[in-house]
């Protein structure tokens, strides 16, 4: 890795635990037992941190946690985050999510929670903990904000990382979404449904994606990357664009897969490796863990037999 950009900091202010049900059927006012469940740690920013250790990156986690669901939270990540994390305690409860994962006719339903209010002070906290572990290196705004936490919070914290010499990457949507753009960040990441809702129009080829990503690029971005599902990844640079297509894996779930995708591409880019090769890894990344079940994510392990099936061709967009 570089020496001087190396370290990421992730912001993770709405972690989960996760709660993944396999079901036969889901029946209308019955009860349905469940065939396997799995309890996972969860929220974007929690899985981009998991992640990028799993690719041997190390990343500093800056969130918060709440009652005894936090605690559970706590209990399933162990040491998978390398204790490279710092936890600020907020009343209420860390948010329980559910996803549903249905065996015939196959289909994923997922619920997401509320999560607990923070205080103003402990906000103010664990934002300046992330910025000052992210230094001059990369910091990572990754899901939906709070209640409570106001829609301006991404924008502020990109223009601060810039000012401090880093590279913001945001994943996230709406209005919090258009107003981070606004900051310039380094990079973005949003899948296929968001663009369109963006734009407000349907697009149906990797070109016409690349076209609509262009255009938030040339307000002051690096990078712009759209996740497509089994159709792979646009990513969008300064210079060009590329289209990954998906591997062919067999898919269990797609919870965790942007997050994925987020964590391949800081991976490759603190290599110094192409776009084409972060393309390459991030697409990777997020088809490897469509393979597991509930909310679990890719093995490094398995990423060189993936990595192999899948091809990048230049749109010259």
């Amino acid at each position: 890795m570089n020496d001087k950009h190396d370290h990421v900091s992730v912001l993770a202010l709405n972690p989960a635990v996760d709660i993944s049900y396999e079901i036969p059927q889901l029946l209308e006012y019955q009860k349905v037992r469940a065939s396997q469940t799995w309890y996972h740690p969860g929220g974007n920013g929690i899985n981009i941190t998991r992640a990028l250790t799993e690719l041997g990156v190390p990343a500093n986690c800056c969130s918060v946690i709440a009652g005894e669901s936090g605690d559970l939270l706590l209990n399933l990540l162990g040491d998978t985050l390398d204790n490279r994390h710092t936890w600020f305690r907020v009343p209420g409860e860390t948010r329980l999510n559910t996803a549903i994962l249905q065996n015939s006719p196959p289909g994923q339903y997922e619920i997401t929670s509320i999560g607990p209010e923070i205080p103003p002070d402990v906000l103010t906290e664990v934002c300046d903990c992330m910025l000052e572990s992210a230094g001059d290196g990369i910091a990572v705004l990754s899901g939906l904000l709070p209640p409570g936490v106001p829609d301006n919070t991404y924008q502020e914290l990109v223009e601060r990382v810039n000012r401090q010499g880093g590279k913001a990457v945001v994943d996230t949507h709406g209005e919090v979404l258009q107003m981070a753009i606004e900051a310039k960040p380094w990079l973005v990441r949003l899948n296929r449904h968001i663009l369109e809702m963006s734009m407000k129009r349907r697009m149906e080829t990797a070109r016409d994606i690349a076209e609509a990503a262009r255009t938030i690029q040339q307000r002051g971005l690096e990078f712009v990357c759209v996740t497509l599902g089994d159709e792979g990844a646009v990513l969008v640079d300064t210079d060009n664009s590329y289209h990954c297509n998906a591997p062919k894996v067999h898919k269990q779930s797609t919870v965790g897969c942007g997050d994925s995708v987020i964590s391949g591409l800081i991976a490759s880019s603190l290599k110094g490796e192409t776009t084409q090769q972060m393309l390459r890894l991030g697409v990777s990344c997020g088809s490897a863990t469509s393979s597991h079940p509930g909310t679990e994510l890719f093995s490094r392990d398995e990423l060189e037999a993936v990595t192999a099936t899948v091809e990048v061709t230049q749109l010259d967009v």
